[in-house]
C-alpha cells in the first residue's frame, strides 16, 4: 500500500495555509488519515485545523497503546471511529475551556479515514466540505461554502449529534482511495499555456501517472501549474492511498 499526500497554500492566500493533514498508524494493520480545512472567515483558522490534527495524533497514539494492552477488547471500525471522534470532542471541549478559546477559533472541517488492512475494509466520515474518491468514484461534499463545523456542536449531546451524521462512507476493499479539502475544487488558470484543458480532480484523485515516486501528488500539482497554467486558489490538503506491494 502506497500513501501520497500534499499540502499547498492557495494562490489567493498570503500568510498561512489554513489546511492541515494527518497520516498515523494505530497498529500494524490500522491507519488513520485525515484532512482539515480551517474556516477563512473565522479567527486564526490555521490554528483550528492544526490543533485538530495534533489532538487526533494524540488520540491515535493512545488508541494504539490501548489495543496493545487490552488485547481482549475488539472494536469494529464503526465503533473505533466513533470512539476517536468522541475523544476529539472531549479534548476540544476541554481545551476550549482551559485556553478560554472563542468558538470562532475552533472552526475547521474534518474528513477522516480509518482503514484496516487485515480485513481490507475502511470507513470515511466527512464533517464539512471536501471531496472523497473511493476506487474511482468521486463524491463532493459542498454546503455552498457554509460547512456545519463540528465545533458548533461541542456543547450538545455527542450521541445525538453523532447519530445524525448520515454521510459516513464504507468500502470493502481498497484499490485507490483519496480524501481532500475543498481546495481541490479551486484550481484556476493563472497563466496562459498551449496545453488542452484537464480535469484537475480526476488528475489528482484517479490518474495513476507518477505513482512510482513518493512525491506523486506534489509532482502532479507542479505539472498542473507549469504545463496547464493551473493552481489551487484555495488551500489544499490531499491524501491518496493506492493498493500496492509496500507494507502499511
Amino acid at each position: 500500500m502506497n500513501i501520497y499526500s500534499s499540502l499547498q497554500i492557495g494562490d489567493y492566500h498570503t500568510h498561512h495555509c489554513e489546511d492541515h493533514l494527518l497520516i498515523k498508524k494505530i497498529n500494524s494493520s490500522k491507519i488513520v488519515c485525515a484532512v482539515m480545512d480551517g474556516c477563512s472567515t473565522a479567527m486564526e483558522s490555521h490554528f483550528a485545523s492544526t490543533l485538530v490534527g495534533k489532538i487526533l495524533r494524540k488520540i491515535i497514539i493512545e488508541t494504539g497503546y490501548k489495543e496493545l494492552y487490552e488485547k481482549n477488547v475488539q472494536y469494529s471500525l464503526d465503533e473505533q471511529l466513533k470512539e476517536i471522534i468522541k475523544c476529539l470532542f472531549n479534548e476540544m471541549t476541554f481545551l476550549k475551556s482551559h485556553l478560554m478559546l472563542d468558538e470562532k477559533e475552533l472552526l475547521t472541517t474534518l474528513i477522516i479515514l480509518l482503514y484496516d488492512s487485515s480485513e481490507n475494509k475502511g470507513v470515511i466520515l466527512p464533517l464539512g466540505d471536501g471531496v472523497v474518491c473511493i476506487n474511482g468514484k468521486i463524491t463532493e461534499f459542498d454546503r455552498n461554502n457554509k460547512p456545519d463545523y463540528f465545533a458548533y456542536h461541542l456543547n450538545t449531546d455527542f450521541e445525538k449529534w453523532y447519530s445524525s451524521q448520515t454521510q459516513t462512507m464504507y468500502f470493502n476493499h481498497l484499490n485507490d482511495i483519496s480524501i481532500a479539502t475543498d481546495g481541490v475544487l479551486s484550481f484556476a488558470k493563472v497563466k496562459k499555456t498551449d496545453s488542452e484543458s484537464i480535469n484537475c480532480i480526476e488528475y489528482l484523485m484517479t490518474d495513476v501517472s507518477n505513482n512510482g515516486t513518493e512525491e506523486m501528488l506534489n509532482k502532479k500539482i507542479k505539472i498542473l501549474e507549469h504545463q496547464y497554467g493551473l493552481k489551487p486558489t484555495d488551500d489544499l490538503a490531499i491524501i491518496r492511498v493506492i493498493k500496492g506491494n509496500s507494507p502499511l
